[in-house]
């Protein structure tokens, strides 16, 4: 692993969420896709770490307005594979995913719950 990828979020109003970021703080806009509920961005923060912005937060939600950390890694399968010897349970095997972006990204994903249920994921770029 070499560091930190995003963060991930659900917005409860996407737009102004987005807009805080980018316009209000100042952060650069990165891949975006999807359409209504299912739009979601990253956007850059520097130092290529993101936090990741997705569309259809509800006040009453479950896990929050963070929803995931992701760690960049160069070996996703490797890493999941350290997690789960230290104690961490997965939520989901490796896959490789195209991220239906202009341009598409590229990516190799896995998660798994760490020791005290928080979501980790392993963020390989393809």
């Amino acid at each position: 692993m070499n560091g930190f990828h995003h963060v991930a979020m659900r917005a409860y109003d996407f737009d102004k969420t987005v807009d805080f970021y980018i316009n209000g703080l100042g952060f650069e806009k990165g891949i975006s896709w999807g359409e209504g509920d299912s739009r979601a961005i990253m956007i850059n923060v520097g130092c290529d770490s993101f936090i990741e912005v997705f569309a259809g937060g509800k006040p009453d939600q479950e896990e929050g307005a963070f929803i995931h950390i992701a760690l960049k890694s160069d070996n996703c399968d490797l890493d999941l594979e350290k997690a789960v010897k230290a104690g961490a349970i997965v939520t989901m095997q490796p896959q490789d995913v195209d991220i239906p972006s202009d341009p598409v990204k590229k990516v190799r994903i896995a998660f798994c719950k760490g020791l005290s249920g928080e979501i980790i994921e392993f963020f390989q770029e393809r």
